[in-house]
């Protein structure tokens, strides 16, 4: 149904990932970060790179798992039909996008209707009835109702062990899902440029969600004229949001490519971490709303960025060992 490829590093060994040049804006260049280091800096940013590039490859997800999660969605689909004859289950998040690693859980996407649906009233009413019929299939455990704004059903498959969340209509998230995976699969550089600027037709927030998953199919290849390194890259990104960017003055934008002002208006003024999403223009970091919570972010960002400047070692930040899958 998809393409089976993981995200693959590109030709010069460093795995494909979303930094967005236009992203790190407002007078930052990773380019002076390279100017300044000696020879002993620059062998120790190249072992970096190369520790990115194990983690990414030990615990990126394999084509058995995507094959797993596929096959419950496809027979869930099956059976929800029963229930919703016109109705379609769609795969969405980190195991479709090209992010996923070994141990992510999948979610699905119920979609019962063209338009939105009241997620407090119609979504709990569609889920409580999937919930019923889940009780019943042997292949399915654990079925479980989560009443957040997004209200989810949460379940495990009983032949692969995945856990899977099932949202009803939260189609924005199929969109992202495409979006992200188009950036992973269809751009193997490490700097890439903005999908929805430079093809807005392929990415619009009003298309045929039936037609978003078989992907632009015209994007032509990019190869960036930024060859800083994959450590270059997470040290200016720390760098970045630790000591540059004005988090009470400016919002996180994807689909512009960069940080725009923060607009004066109920969901964006009093909020601590803005970052727009990028078909429907939400804050999709409104749930940070205790000052607590945000100082804590903010530290993590600087202490991060502080200890991997001096040590140039990933272990010190995120030991290695800990985040091996153990699927």
């Amino acid at each position: 149904m998809f393409p089976r490829s993981p995200v693959f590093p590109h030709k010069h060994g460093q795995a494909n990932s979303l930094f967005n040049q236009s992203l790190l804006p407002l007078g930052f260049s990773t380019q002076r970060v390279e100017s300044h280091m000696n020879l002993f800096d620059v062998k120790r940013v190249f072992q970096l790179s190369e520790q990115m590039l194990e983690l990414f490859h030990a615990c990126e997800q394999q084509n058995e798992d995507l094959d797993k999660k596929e096959s419950c969605r496809t027979q869930l689909q099956k059976d929800i039909q029963r229930l919703f004859p016109c109705s379609r289950v769609f795969l969405a998040g980190s195991s479709l996008n090209g992010f996923g690693s070994r141990t992510s859980d999948a979610d699905l996407c119920l979609v019962v209707q063209e338009g939105p649906v009241n997620q407090q009233i119609d979504a709990i009413y569609i889920l409580s009835l999937v919930q019923t019929l889940l009780y019943k299939l042997s292949y399915i455990e654990r079925p479980q109702l989560i009443r957040a704004k997004v209200p989810i059903l949460k379940f495990r498959d009983r032949v692969s062990g995945v856990e899977f969340d099932l949202n009803v209509n939260n189609i924005v998230g199929i969109r992202n899902t495409f979006l992200l995976r188009t950036y992973a699969y269809t751009l193997p550089e490490p700097v890439i440029p903005c999908l929805q600027k430079d093809y807005p037709e392929c990415f619009s927030p009003v298309m045929d969600i039936h037609l978003v998953p078989n992907g632009p199919r015209d994007i032509p290849p990019f190869v960036s004229t930024n060859q800083s390194s994959l450590g270059d890259l997470l040290l200016g990104f720390l760098k970045y949001y630790a000591t540059v960017f004005r988090w009470d003055k400016y919002v996180i934008s994807v689909r512009e490519a960069k940080a725009v002002p923060k607009p004066n208006c109920r969901e964006w003024k009093d909020k601590f971490i803005c970052v727009e999403e990028p078909f429907d223009g939400s804050n999709t970091a409104r749930a940070v709303h205790e000052k607590i919570k945000f100082d804590f972010i903010k530290e993590q960002f600087i202490e991060s960025w502080q200890v991997l400047q001096a040590r140039k070692d990933l272990n010190s930040i995120l030991p290695l060992r800990g985040t091996r899958p153990k699927r």
